[in-house]
């Protein structure tokens, strides 16, 4: 098989567990605090991976030199711990449909990224496929609050719920260049996804809970385990996106430009139309529907490319 509908392949059914895994990090976020969702997610993410990563390569740890893992890790702690931080953050401040709207501003910093840092150029078609992509994002974006059913929120609340998803989108894209560049930093050694994954889980991880013991907020954490439906729609999260998702973004980026698996990836704006629409019966209008197609028409573009 091509290698390239490998990568893209991934990179889509990663949007789709993305939107799913928002939809339990929201509600994990309301009842225990977006900080204690990102902290705990990496660590239950990370024991999964561990498993995984003994059961299908025989080692807990990865074979990786000292350079594989500063990249890792550093994708680690942009991606996970900054980038999703303000993701979280804007899930809570602003809902699941306003952030990962604002996130689909992450291909444009990955294709930056990739193209000053490993000097990564996608076709022309390539550009026609995402431009198109990320306008019909842009159309779903402009979609009216009373159309959606959504609760309106303050200017100043949305204000900062925009701030806390561009932040997400900066990491994300930027995290993911790292990680392209980790794992192509040995040439004919190419880091397992699996591996790459647990790399960037273990520093991403270690980024946040550094931060948030200095900042004090160790009693926020212990508090949040006490209530069992916050933790357990965490696990859920986890489990669906930080292990399945992150490993087959790592597919992705390993098979495809980072810019086209960065903007697959990103189509969940164009997915939570129909799972809100099931989960919190929002609906969406002929504009929504109209600027999911020309969203889909981009993906298929990208994949003939």
């Amino acid at each position: 098989m091509d290698p390239n509908i490998v990568g893209e392949s991934a990179a889509v059914i990663t949007s789709g567990l993305w939107t799913v895994s928002s939809l339990f990090f929201t509600s994990a976020g309301r009842r225990i605090g977006s900080l204690s969702v990102n902290a705990y997610r990496t660590i239950i993410a990370i024991g999964f991976i561990v498993i995984a990563h003994l059961i299908l390569l025989g080692t807990i740890l990865p074979a990786a030199n000292a350079a594989q893992w500063f990249w890792m890790g550093a994708s680690g702690v942009v991606g996970l711990g900054i980038g999703d931080g303000g993701l979280f953050a804007a899930y809570v401040t602003i809902g699941p449909r306003r952030s990962v709207l604002i996130m689909a501003l992450s291909p444009i910093f990955a294709s930056l990224g990739a193209y000053f840092m490993l000097g990564e150029v996608v076709s022309e078609l390539g550009i026609v496929g995402i431009a198109l992509t990320l306008a019909g994002v842009v159309v779903v974006i402009l979609e009216e609050e009373k159309r959606t059913g959504e609760v309106p929120v303050s200017t100043k609340l949305k204000s900062y719920g925009i701030l806390f998803a561009l932040i997400g989108a900066v990491g994300q894209g930027i995290g993911l260049v790292f990680s392209k560049k980790g794992i192509d930093l040995v040439p004919n050694a190419t880091l397992n996804p699996l591996s790459a994954t647990l790399m960037r889980l273990i520093l991403g991880a270690l980024s946040v809970w550094v931060v948030l013991l200095l900042a004090g907020r160790l009693p926020e954490l212990h508090n949040a385990l006490k209530d069992r439906e916050g933790i357990g729609h965490t696990v859920a999260g986890a489990l669906i996106g930080p292990f399945l998702g992150i490993t087959l973004s790592m597919v992705a980026v390993t098979y495809t430009e980072t810019g086209v698996a960065q903007t697959l990836m990103s189509l969940m704006p164009v997915l939570i139309i129909p799972t809100v629409w099931i989960r919190y019966k929002q609906r969406t209008s002929s504009r929504g529907i109209l600027g999911a197609a020309i969203a889909v028409f981009g993906v298929a573009i990208l994949f003939l490319v």
